[in-house]
C-alpha cells in the first residue's frame, strides 16, 4: 500500500495550504462550469414516450409530478435480469431524502428497461421509496443512448460512436453483445405542456452525486480500486 509520507504538523501545514489553493481554483472552475451548463440550449421531446409506474401507464410529463424539472437516473435493468446493476444500486442506496430537491421544484426518478413488477419486487427489497418507472416497449432507453442497440438507433455512448470506442483502450463496458444497457443521467425542464431535454450525462458522470464516492475521494484509501 502506498501511503503519503509521514510529516511535521507544520510541514503539512504548509502542503495543506498548497492544496488548498489549487481546490478553490477547482471551486471556481466547477461554478463556471455549472453555469455554462445551465446555458446549454434545449431540445423539444416531441416524442409520445409511454413509461409504467405503480398506477399503470403515463407520459413523460407526468414523471415531473407536478414541478417544472425532472432528474432521470437510467438505472441497469435488462428485461430478462431478475437484479438490477450492483453499481446502480450502489448509487440509488446513497440517496437520501428528495424532500430539499423537491423544495427546489425539481423530481428525481428512476427508469429502466425491465418490466414494471421487476422493478417493483427489486424496490421493495431494497426498502426504497424513490419513484421508479418501466420504459419496456419504449423508445426512451435507446434515445437517450443507454440501451445500445444498431437495430434500433446508431450505437452512441458518452458522445462517442462504435468506431471512437474502437479506438480507446478502455472500452470493455461497450463491447458487450446487444442489446445491452447502461447507466446515465438526464435531466428535463416543463414549461407549459411542453417538455425539454436539458442534459445527459454518462460513464463517471453521475460521480459528483454520490456521497460515497464524494467522501472516500477525501481520504488517503480513496476509492482503492
Amino acid at each position: 500500500m502506498n501511503l503519503p509520507d509521514v510529516a511535521s504538523r507544520d510541514e503539512w501545514l504548509v502542503a495543506r495550504k498548497a492544496l488548498l489553493a489549487e481546490e478553490k481554483e477547482f471551486t471556481r472552475q466547477r461554478d463556471a462550469l455549472n453555469s455554462r451548463r445551465r446555458q446549454l440550449p434545449m431540445v423539444l421531446v416531441d416524442k409520445p414516450y409511454v413509461f409504467t409506474g405503480p398506477d399503470g401507464e403515463l407520459g413523460l410529463g407526468e414523471l415531473f409530478d407536478g414541478r417544472p424539472q425532472l432528474v432521470v437516473y437510467h438505472f441497469m435493468f435488462q428485461p430478462e435480469w431478475e437484479g438490477g446493476c450492483r453499481n446502480c444500486t450502489g448509487f440509488v442506496d446513497d440517496i437520501g431524502s428528495l424532500d430539499n430537491l423537491h423544495r427546489l421544484n425539481t423530481t428525481f426518478a428512476l427508469v429502466s428497461r425491465a418490466p414494471y413488477e421487476k422493478l417493483a419486487a427489486y424496490k421493495a427489497e431494497h426498502g426504497w421509496t424513490f419513484p421508479w418507472y418501466s420504459s419496456y416497449g419504449s423508445d426512451f432507453n435507446y434515445d437517450y443512448h443507454v440501451t445500445l442497440d444498431d437495430s434500433v438507433v446508431p450505437f452512441e455512448y458518452n458522445y462517442r460512436t462504435k468506431a471512437e470506442w474502437d479506438l480507446l483502450p478502455n472500452n470493455a463496458h461497450v463491447q458487450s453483445e446487444q442489446p445491452f444497457d447502461l447507466h446515465g443521467l438526464s435531466c428535463f425542464l416543463k414549461v407549459g405542456d411542453d417538455v425539454h431535454h436539458t442534459y445527459s450525462t454518462y460513464g463517471r458522470g453521475p460521480d459528483a452525486m454520490t456521497f460515497t464516492v464524494t467522501a472516500v475521494d477525501l481520504t488517503v484509501l480513496g476509492r482503492q480500486h
